[in-house]
């Protein structure tokens, strides 16, 4: 991108700001802001002024989930077609790592954050031991990684210097997510520096657009992968590729899978499956009302019973289908460091702004039918959220040594 371009498309979005200290920066620092301008999506800025229409739910109805006792009287079945479509070269896998391991006290990706007791163990060699499981189908699935601008390369010298947990090179790809800029109150995007804009992945929403821009797409489709399971890193429990859920979403003729665990209270921080306006959707734990979360169906259960384990799998012709059509946009308000007027960097303590986000569960929102498929949670539900309590490093490690894990 040139000066004069970056000029064009920043007066358009009323943030000539950015280029304030241009003319004192090197010329690398110029490179590095002009790319930075290039690769910034400045639209989302234009839908502050629609927050609170986008806050809006539709009308909220149950969606009954097939429970376990219901998969194991067709496991056998199920099994069958999901090996078969693994076999067949048919199933990918998506990995969402964009993230740092910040909240765990980690100045590096999550991924290589160390859960081990008397040696190293790491997040990411916890999911590709999973994903290394699905080889008794005597195939190999492709692996789709999507790391950020703030930990691409780490991620990518962590896994090669460990020859990728013993995952087959050839079938693990790269790509990056796309920035969003944060903003203040007003929209006006912040800086994190006189080259630098306060940017941050666009959301884990943001995968399958990042795939396409990223041209991962064209290995999809000349690979022959029809469905994607996609998951994020911080369950190291999670099974990937699952050829029961593979089957059970094939046989029902669905076009997206949620793999669901029952809540362990009415409040557990988990979106839960539902109907919204009659097409499948997931409600997230701050949105869920008391009305909601005290619903009982026909059995007397609770009617929102299953949370979303943020472990999905899609059909690629219904998301082809979708991707012309834009995800919601949630805008939400965070601590973002930036620069001020005077060239300080300043860490706020408090909520200073908004970031602009695309969330995965509005694409399961997108499709016309979903399957929220039960498993058990103590054998597939480990996430690492904090350092201590409740979803946290020690909570996962528990639940990795009742598995059988040496950590």
């Amino acid at each position: 991108m040139t000066y004069q371009e970056a000029c064009k498309k920043l007066e358009e979005a009323g943030q000539f700001h950015v280029l304030k200290h241009y003319d004192s920066l090197t010329e690398k620092q110029k490179k590095n802001l002009l790319a930075d301008i290039e690769l910034t999506d400045f639209t989302v800025l234009s839908y502050l002024e629609k927050r609170e229409e986008l806050m809006k739910k539709g009308v909220i109805t149950p969606l009954a989930a097939m429970e376990i006792s219901e998969i194991e009287k067709s496991r056998d079945w199920f099994e069958e077609l999901g090996y078969r479509a693994i076999r067949q070269g048919k199933v990918g896998t998506v990995l969402l790592a964009g993230g740092m391991g910040t909240r765990l006290g980690s100045e590096e990706p999550k991924g290589m954050y160390d859960i081990g007791l008397t040696k190293p163990v790491y997040i990411f060699e916890r999911i590709l031991s999973n994903l290394l499981d699905v080889r008794k189908a005597s195939a190999w699935i492709h692996l789709f990684i999507m790391t950020s601008d703030k930990n691409h390369d780490a991620t990518v010298a962590f896994l090669a210097a460990h020859d990728y947990f013993g995952y087959k090179p050839g079938y693990i790809h790269f790509f990056r997510q796309e920035m969003a800029p944060a903003s203040d109150y007003s929209g006006r995007v912040y800086m994190e520096g006189p080259d630098k804009i306060a940017n941050s992945p666009n959301g884990n929403g943001g995968w399958y657009s990042s795939m396409a821009n990223g041209k991962i797409l064209e290995i999809v489709k000349n690979r022959g992968i029809e469905w994607l399971n996609v998951f994020a890193v911080d369950n190291v429990l999670q099974r990937m590729a699952d050829p029961c859920f593979v089957g059970a979403t094939i046989a029902r003729g669905c076009s997206c899978g949620a793999k669901v665990v029952k809540k362990n209270a009415p409040d557990e921080k988990v979106g839960v499956m539902c109907l919204e306006d009659g097409r499948p959707s997931i409600v997230e734990y701050y949105d869920l009302t008391d009305e909601l979360m005290n619903a009982k169906n026909e059995k007397g259960e609770p009617a929102y019973y299953f949370g979303a384990i943020l472990n999905y799998l899609f059909e690629v012709r219904a998301l082809e289908e979708t991707i012309s059509r834009k995800l919601p946009l949630h805008i939400v308000e965070k601590k973002i460091p930036y620069m001020d007027d005077n060239g300080n960097f300043v860490k706020p303590d408090k909520p200073n702004g908004y970031k602009y986000e695309t969330l995965v569960l509005d694409m399961v929102h997108m499709m016309d039918s979903c399957l929220p498929f039960e498993v058990d949670r103590h054998y597939e539900f480990a996430p690492i959220k904090n350092m201590t309590g409740i979803d946290s490093v020690e909570t996962a490690r528990v639940l990795c040594q009742e598995n059988g894990i040496e950590l």
